[in-house]
C-alpha cells in the first residue's frame, strides 16, 4: 500500500520510495528509508498535506509526494520497540525489535516489473511464460491495448509483472506512447525489462536511448535470440551492456530459454548490486548539448519538476516540443519561465545550425547505436533466410493477393464447419442423453422442468457450438501469429483508403471476427481521430464469435449443402454494410484527413503449436465461463417468463390463435414477443424469433439459448435436437416458425443489429462520448432490418 493510504494514527514500515533523482534522494535525506516505521499524525482541514512522525520528529507530505512512498502496514498491539523507533528513541533497537522490522521489510521482497519494448518484439510472449498468462500474441502493432498484469515467485521473490503496449518511442504521437509514458509516470515500475529484438537491435535499441535519458533501472532482454545464432551474427553481450550502462540477457521467449537469467538480472539491479550498471548520457552533439543545459539548469532548480523523469529527459522532450510535457511544465509556478527559455534555446539553435533538432537528436541517437554495434557484433556468412522475401513476393503480389486472402478466409469457415461437425454432434447427442436421463429419472414439477427446458435446453443448446469456436480461433491466431495479417493489412490498404480509412483500420476490423470489444480496444494503434472512430463504428459490422451459434443452427439445419457459403456470405455483407457506412461517414460527418501509413511488415514466423493452443483454449475458456454465467441466468429468467403464468389445462384452445396476444394461453414471454411481432414480421419473424433478437441484445451468445428454452417444452415436436425442432411445423398454423427465407433474413439481422452491451461500452469509452453509444445502437438496428427485409423478399422470389 502507498503511504498516503494510511489513516489518522495508524503506523507503517517504509517498503521503498518510488520517483525519481532528486526528489526519492531528498526522501531518503528526510529519513525516508526502507525498513524505517513512521506514524501518520493528522491531516490539515482540507485533508492535504498530512504530517508525520518519523525518527522522532514531524514533518508534512502531500498527498501526492505520500503516494510516491510505499509501506507495509503495523497492525495494532505491535512490538513496543517499534513505537520508540517511531519516536526516535536510538537506544531502544533490540535483537527482538530489528526482528519485528525484518519481518515486515520482508514483505517488500516484492518486485515491480514492466516490460516494454516496440511492436512485436515478443513482450507479451515473455509476459504469458513468465507469468503464465493467456494473453494472446499478435504478430503486428496494436494487439496489446492496455497494460496486462500478472506475476511469478522466483529466487524468493514475487515480481508483479506488467506488459505494456508495443511502441516505437516514448514521444506523445501514438496512444500506447502516451498510455506507456503516463504508467511510467504514475507507477514508477522498479526495474524496467526492455524487450529488444536480437536480431533487429539498430531499430529496436532507439526505444533504448529514450529509456537512458530517463534514467531508470533498466535490464534488456534480447529476445529471439535463437534468430540471431540461426543468422551467423555474433554479438559480445557483455561488452554492449557494459557501453550502454544496462546489463542485458539472451532470451528465447517462445521456449523460456534464458528466463532464469533475466530475472536473477532483474533482482541484481533492484539489489544495486549489478556492475553492469552504470548511468551514460548519449551524445547528442555539441549543439543539441548546449541546448539541453540551457534549459536543464531552471529545470534542476525545481526539485518535484524531475521527480518523475530526469531532468536531462525533460529537456530533450522540450526541445522536441511534445505537447503532453509541455502542459505538465506549464503546471508548475516557473512553467512560462521555463518554456520562454526553451524558445530562446531552440531559436540560437536553429541560427547557429539551421537545422530540425527533432532529425538532429534521432540521427545521433541512430549514430550511437549503430557505433556500439560495430564494436560489439560481427555479421558472419550466413544470411538471413530468404524465406520472407519470397513469400511476400507471392503473398503480397497483385494478381495472387487478394485472390489469396478471400481463399485463406473461405478455407477457414469450411474448416469451421466441416472439422467442427464431428465434435458438434457428439456434444449435441450428450446434451440429448442428459436430458432423457433427467426426464425419466426426476418427477413431474416446476424444478424438473426449469432442469431440463431452461438449463439443458438454453446452455446445451449453445455449449454444442464450442468445437467451431475454437476452431476460428486457432485459424485467425495462426494467421495472426505467422504474419500473414500484417500482410493482409498492406494489401488491403489502398481499398481502405478508397472507402475513407487507414490502411491499419483493417488489423481491428479483422480481429473483429473473433471478438469486438477487443478489436475496438485495438483501434488506438490507429493514430488519425476521424479514422479510429469511423473503424470503431463500424467494427460491430464485422460478424464475431457470438454470432457464430446462430449461423452454425440456422445454416446446418435450412441450408446443409450450402453452409460455408452462406457462412462466407454474411461476413461479406457485414463488410459491405461496413464498407458504405464509412463511406457515408466520411462524406457527410467527418473531415477528411490524412495520416501517413506506416506500419512495420515483421519477418514470417512459424507459430509454435502450444502458443496457438494457449490462444485458442483461452477463447474456449471465456466462452465455457459464459455458459456457466451469462447464458446460464439468461436461459433461466427466459424459462421463467415463458413458464408463468401457470393457466388452467381446461382452456378451451380451439379457437387459440398464436399471432394474437391472449392473456388465457399465453406466456409473459409469449404476449412480448407478440407485442412486437408486427415490427418484426415483415422480416419473415415468428414471437420466437423476435423474443430470441430481443434476448440477443446483451449478449449474442443468448440468442441460441434463447431459441433452445422457447422450443424444448414443444410437446409436439418428440425430435430433441434443436434444428429438428425449428423445421416442424406448428399445430397452430400449420406451417413451420422458420423457412429458409426467413432464416436466412434472421442471420442477416442478428449479424447487423445491435452489438452487444460490451461491444457498446468499449464503443462510448473508447470514443469518450455516449452519443457515439446511441447512434450505433440506433443506426445498427435501423440497417438490419431494412437490409433483413430486402433479403427475405428477394429470397422469397426464390
Amino acid at each position: 500500500m502507498r503511504l498516503s493510504d494510511l489513516k489518522t494514527g495508524e503506523t507503517g514500515v517504509i517498503v521503498k520510495i518510488l520517483g525519481h533523482g532528486a526528489f526519492r534522494k531528498r526522501m531518503m535525506e528526510m529519513g525516508f528509508v526502507k525498513g524505517r516505521p513512521l506514524k501518520v499524525l493528522l491531516h490539515a482541514p482540507l485533508r492535504d498535506p498530512i504530517k508525520y512522525l518519523v525518527m522522532g520528529y514531524e514533518v508534512s507530505l502531500r498527498i501526492s509526494e505520500s503516494h510516491m512512498i510505499e509501506v507495509v502496514k503495523v497492525e495494532e498491539g505491535a512490538d513496543t520497540d517499534v513505537s520508540m523507533a517511531v519516536n526516535g528513541d536510538i537506544h531502544s533497537r533490540t535483537e527482538e525489535s530489528d526482528e519485528f522490522l525484518s519481518d515486515y521489510t520482508g514483505k517488500s521482497r516484492t518486485i515491480n516489473v514492466a516490460l516494454l519494448g516496440n511492436p512485436n518484439s515478443g513482450k507479451t510472449s515473455l509476459f504469458n511464460i513468465a507469468s503464465g498468462s493467456r494473453e494472446h500474441v499478435g504478430n503486428y502493432s496494436g494487439v496489446t491495448v492496455d497494460a496486462k498484469s500478472g506475476h511469478m515467485e522466483y529466487n524468493g521473490y514475487r515480481f508483479n509483472i506488467v506488459d505494456l503496449p508495443g511502441t516505437y518511442s516514448l514521444s506523445s504521437y501514438s496512444p500506447e506512447e502516451l498510455y506507456v509514458r503516463k504508467y511510467l509516470k504514475d507507477e514508477t515500475p522498479d526495474v524496467i525489462v526492455n524487450v529488444a529484438v536480437a536480431s533487429n537491435l539498430e531499430r529496436n535499441l532507439y526505444l533504448t536511448t529514450q529509456l537512458i535519458d530517463m534514467d531508470r533501472s533498466m535490464v534488456i532482454a534480447l529476445n529471439m535470440y535463437d534468430e540471431l545464432r540461426r543468422s551467423g551474427a555474433e554479438l559480445d553481450v557483455d561488452m554492449l551492456g557494459q557501453m550502454i550502462g544496462v546489463p542485458m540477457v539472451p532470451v528465447v521467449s517462445k521456449t523460456g530459454e534464458g528466463l532464469k537469467q533475466l530475472f536473477d538480472s532483474v533482482i541484481s539491479v533492484y539489489e544495486g548490486r549489478n556492475k553492469a550498471v552504470r548511468h551514460i548520457h548519449v551524445n547528442l552533439g555539441k549543439d543539441v548539448e548546449r541546448a539541453i543545459d540551457g534549459i536543464k539548469g531552471i529545470l534542476k532548480s525545481d526539485a518535484y519538476i524531475g521527480r518523475h523523469f530526469s531532468p536531462r529527459y525533460i529537456a530533450i522532450k522540450l526541445l522536441e516540443r511534445d505537447s503532453e510535457i509541455e502542459d505538465s511544465i506549464m503546471t508548475t509556478p516557473n512553467g512560462n519561465e521555463i518554456l520562454a527559455t526553451r524558445d530562446r534555446v531552440l531559436a540560437k539553435f536553429e541560427e547557429n545550425t539551421g537545422e530540425d533538432i527533432c532529425s538532429q537528436i534521432a540521427n545521433e541517437k541512430y549514430g550511437f547505436i549503430a557505433g556500439a554495434l560495430a564494436e560489439t557484433m560481427h555479421e558472419g556468412e550466413k544470411r538471413i533466410s530468404d524465406t520472407t522475401r519470397i513469400l511476400d513476393a507471392f503473398i503480397t503480389n497483385k494478381l495472387f493477393g487478394f485472390p489469396l486472402f478471400f481463399s485463406v478466409m473461405f478455407a477457414i469457415f469450411w474448416a469451421t464447419f466441416a472439422i467442427g461437425k464431428y465434435p458438434m454432434e457428439w456434444i449435441e447427442n450428450g446434451v440429448s442423453w442428459l436430458s432423457s436421463v433427467v426426464d425419466t429419472t426426476m418427477s413431474e414439477g416446476p424444478l424438473k422442468d426449469l432442469i431440463v427446458e431452461g438449463i439443458i435446453g438454453g446452455v446445451g443448446g449453445v455449449i454444442v457450438f464450442l468445437p467451431n469456436i475454437l476452431i476460428l480461433y486457432f485459424c485467425i491466431s495462426f494467421m495472426e501469429d505467422s504474419g500473414y495479417m500484417s500482410r493482409a493489412a498492406f494489401i488491403m490498404d489502398k481499398i481502405m483508403h478508397r472507402i475513407g480509412l487507414h490502411g491499419k483500420s483493417f488489423i481491428p476490423l479483422v480481429m473483429g471476427f473473433g471478438c469486438n470489444v477487443p478489436a475496438i480496444m485495438a483501434s488506438r494503434a490507429i493514430e488519425s481521430r476521424s479514422s479510429r472512430i469511423i473503424t470503431i463504428l463500424i467494427n460491430p459490422f464485422m460478424s464475431c464469435s457470438a454470432r457464430l451459434p446462430v449461423y452454425v443452427l440456422m445454416a446446418g439445419t435450412f441450408f446443409p449443402a450450402h453452409e460455408a457459403v452462406v457462412f462466407m456470405g454474411l461476413y461479406v455483407l457485414g463488410i459491405i454494410v461496413a464498407v458504405v457506412t464509412a463511406r457515408l461517414m466520411r462524406r457527410f460527418y467527418f473531415k477528411k484527413d490524412e495520416t501517413p501509413f506506416v506500419m512495420e511488415l515483421p519477418p514470417y514466423r512459424v507459430p509454435t503449436l502450444k502458443a496457438l493452443v494457449r490462444h485458442m483454449w483461452g477463447k474456449g475458456e471465456q466462452y465455457l465461463r459464459k455458459m456457466g454465467g451469462i447464458i446460464l441466468f439468461a436461459s433461466i429468467i427466459v424459462w421463467v417468463l415463458n413458464y408463468f403464468p401457470l393457466h388452467s389445462q381446461n382452456n378451451d384452445t380451439t379457437n387459440y390463435d398464436e399471432g394474437r396476444i391472449d392473456v388465457e394461453h399465453d406466456s409473459y414471454l409469449e404476449m412480448a414477443g407478440k407485442a412486437i411481432t408486427p415490427i418484426m414480421e415483415p422480416l419473415g419473424f415468428h414471437w420466437r424469433a423476435s423474443v430470441a433478437a430481443l434476448a440477443g441484445v446483451p449478449a449474442k451468445e443468448i440468442v441460441v439459448s434463447t431459441l433452445g428454452v422457447l422450443y424444448s417444452n414443444d410437446e409436439t415436436v418428440s425430435e430433441a435436437k434443436l434444428g429438428h425442432r425449428l423445421t416442424s411445423v406448428s399445430p397452430y398454423t400449420g406451417n413451420p416458425d422458420f423457412t429458409p427465407a426467413a432464416a436466412l433474413a434472421f442471420m442477416v439481422f442478428i449479424l447487423l443489429y445491435c452489438p452487444c452491451m460490451a461491444t457498446v461500452t468499449a464503443i462510448v469509452r473508447e470514443c469518450g462520448s455516449w452519443k457515439y453509444g446511441v447512434f450505433t445502437v440506433v443506426y445498427n438496428t435501423v440497417m438490419a432490418w431494412i437490409v433483413a427485409f430486402a433479403v427475405y423478399r428477394i429470397a422469397l422470389l426464390f
